[in-house]
């Protein structure tokens, strides 16, 4: 069986926290340069891919700029900087929890997205701690949603980066998310909910269908008062937006959601009231590299516990 080869360590410097653009020239196609591959491949169009080679932008694995009229080279590695676009600063802090020569472990708030997707690029946890902690290598362990705040797992040394990540594949770290939601009397608390989620690309809300439970949570009351009530929640699967679906079936949603159990319009750039309720509470493992048992726990407050009347203007 060949061994995949590692790609060539990448000739460009970061910017602003985030990567350049990685790509490879893929076998089997037939372009007469390596201009015409990128326009047909990008979605940027023919006038941006000419202007970014004309400028030297676009750059080979020894860092020379490609021209126009390079041919076509089957497994040719190439890297360019994207445009970063205008993104509303968050105006929330990220706090470090802990650190050493393997782990960061950092308290995410709301409305910040863990690393660079779609429209949020410099404005994600692992640029910014990139820049912050001065760790051009850092690397993310695993997601949480743009709109959950908590703990997130960032890995120091790329080649220890697959071994935390197949912690949470495999489902080796425990993990305890806190939500404030409406109170029930009725609804009979500690409950392990099952059912089967899909997620549909292109569409915003995930949904529960007949069929093999692929999610499974468990959910307990903390407390309640004024209609309110503070609730543990404990994945034991991980699929995209699990608890914020089960919340809502139990017909409980979990308040600040826009997803669930209706999908309400876009937030205006820049508004960050009323977040998502939801928080990453704690994190618990054994450490595959040292050995060591972590347990890390979240300070932070739900603001529609703490603080409603602040929360809600």
């Amino acid at each position: 069986m060949r061994r995949r080869s590692h790609p060539p360590p990448s000739p460009l410097p970061q910017r602003a926290g985030v990567d350049p653009v990685r790509v490879r020239l893929p076998a089997g196609d037939a372009w007469a340069t390596v201009r015409d591959h990128l326009v047909a491949r990008l979605a940027a169009g023919a006038g941006v891919i000419d202007e970014m080679l004309d400028a030297g932008r676009i750059v080979d694995a020894a860092g020379r700029p490609v021209p126009r009229d390079m041919e076509y080279v089957p497994g040719m590695f190439l890297w360019f900087h994207r445009e970063l676009p205008d993104e509303e600063p968050v105006p929330f802090t990220i706090d470090v929890l802990h650190r050493d020569e393997h782990l960061v472990v950092a308290d995410k708030p709301h409305f910040l997205a863990t690393t660079p997707r779609g429209s949020h690029v410099a404005e994600t946890a692992l640029a910014r701690l990139r820049r912050q902690l001065g760790i051009p290598a850092l690397g993310a362990a695993h997601r949480l949603d743009r709109l959950t705040a908590g703990l997130v797992l960032f890995t120091v040394r790329p080649e220890e980066r697959g071994a935390y990540q197949a912690l949470f594949r495999d489902r080796r770290v425990a993990k305890e998310y806190e939500a404030v939601a409406p109170y029930d009397p009725s609804l009979a608390l500690p409950r392990t909910v099952r059912s089967r989620i899909v997620k549909e690309r292109g569409i915003l809300a995930a949904r529960e269908v007949d069929g093999e439970p692929n999610a499974v949570s468990s959910i307990e009351l903390l407390e309640h008062r004024n209609g309110r009530a503070r609730y543990r929640l404990l994945p034991r699967t991980g699929q995209t937006h699990q608890l914020r679906v089960h919340m809502s079936a139990l017909g409980v949603p979990i308040l600040g959601d826009p997803l669930y159990p209706v999908v309400t319009g876009p937030v205006p750039a820049g508004d960050f009231r009323r977040p998502l309720q939801l928080l990453a509470r704690g994190l618990e493992f054994t450490d595959p590299v040292t050995g060591h048992e972590h347990r890390f726990v979240s300070p932070r407050a739900l603001q529609a516990w703490s603080s409603y009347d602040e929360w809600t203007g």
